[in-house]
């Protein structure tokens, strides 16, 4: 960051302490900084979503940096863009990501244009990523604490986004922004980060999904087709689930827990197999959709590695793409439970070049499914 900018700094503050140090690190570098807490979701009488907690605490910090805070409400935008998606994917019996879409359309996007009118040159927050702009154009690097690498989440970001966007932690470790937090009086210095999704907050995911989408009850079979229980709807289930399926031990069966392998929405029927690692749930290869780039594109048969899911290694891998943007990663080893609705983001070493979302994946074995149709159908 370069020292002493006058130049106009919006920081997008959440009320937590990743985002409290991001503005003090901005305001330490000399940038004229100001901070927009975003309201992304209706306030609701369970207090699930802990928005008014979250701007007292936001307001707490700009008072100790004597900055001002801007608040605006992007919930209709975020209804709109994000949480729509969130349940289409949902009754098309996928798990998406709404963290994804999130900043792509609402903090590098809505807040990024609000910002632009409040006169910001750049907009920040408080993720765990780091950008450069070498002459080959802007990229999107892993922030140097592994264990808090956020760059999953902002693999579909636009790269113009990107060029206007400062994170000030992404080269810190969490314990030095806790402590800076503590240094400074920041009351959230001790907060516990945020998991999940807002929306939802701590509620039973369950209990929010049945508010909005119908439940409908369908069998529970195994590979055989044999009748093991009933599921209450599949939209409450992802691949390589074990709990709450409620099936337990089976007569005649090994005393190993259940899998979900596969969801059929045609015959509404939840597939599930015993054991951690059985082969149903392994993939050598999967199909995403609607691929974004940061800047070019990988080439066709390019040696990369790619994440299936937030918090998992790096899987190397060879990418196949087609000119409709959608895209073809075989795995040097198989993957376990590869979700249709996530996102699959590929890497080069600590750059992130983008993803996609899976659509459908290889089973690792060529054997057929019963899924209750009175046919065998593939996975």
């Amino acid at each position: 960051m370069p020292a002493n900018s006058p130049e106009r700094v919006i920081v997008g503050m959440s009320g937590g302490v990743d985002s409290s140090v991001a503005a003090f690190q901005l305001l330490t570098a000399g940038y004229d900084v100001h901070g927009l807490f975003m309201n992304n979701w209706e306030d609701d009488e369970d207090g699930y979503c802990q928005s008014a907690q979250d701007y007292q605490d936001a307001r707490q910090v700009c008072g100790k940096l004597g900055i001002p805070l801007h608040k605006v409400d992007f919930a209709e935008e975020y209804r709109e863009r994000v949480f729509s998606y969130f349940l289409e994917e949902i009754q098309a019996g996928r798990t998406p990501n709404p963290d994804v879409l999130c900043n792509r359309e609402i903090k590098f996007g809505t807040f990024r244009e609000y910002a632009i009118r409040l006169g910001a040159r750049y907009i920040a927050t408080g993720h765990y990523v780091r950008v450069d702009h070498p002459p080959s154009g802007t990229r999107l690097l892993k922030g140097l604490d592994r264990a808090k690498d956020q760059s999953y989440f902002l693999n579909s970001v636009p790269v113009e986004a990107l060029r206007d966007a400062i994170f000030p932690i992404g080269e810190m470790q969490k314990a030095e922004v806790r402590s800076i937090a503590r240094q400074q009086g920041f009351d959230n210095f001790g907060k516990k980060d945020s998991t999940g999704i807002c929306f939802i907050g701590e509620r039973h995911f369950r209990s929010f999904l049945e508010t909005y989408l119908p439940a409908t009850p369908g069998d529970i079979r195994n590979p055989d087709g044999e009748l093991l229980g009933r599921h209450d709807g599949l939209m409450y289930y992802t691949l390589g689930q074990r709990q709450g399926l409620g099936i337990g031990g089976r007569k005649g069966h090994a005393e190993s827990p259940w899998y979900v392998a596969h969801k059929n929405l045609e015959s509404n029927t939840l597939t599930v197999v015993q054991g951690h690692d059985h082969p149903l749930l392994y993939s050598n290869s999967l199909r995403a959709s609607d691929g974004r780039w940061i800047g070019t594109r990988p080439e066709n048969g390019a040696r990369l590695a790619a994440k299936t899911r937030y918090r998992q290694k790096d899987h190397p891998c060879t990418v196949t793409i087609d000119d409709q943007g959608n895209f073809e990663l075989i795995f040097d080893a198989a993957q376990r439970a590869v979700t249709p609705g996530q996102f699959a983001v590929l890497y080069d070493g600590e750059q992130c070049l983008g993803g996609g979302v899976i659509e459908s994946t290889m089973p690792l074995v060529a054997d057929q499914v019963y899924l209750s149709t009175g046919q065998r159908d593939a996975v």
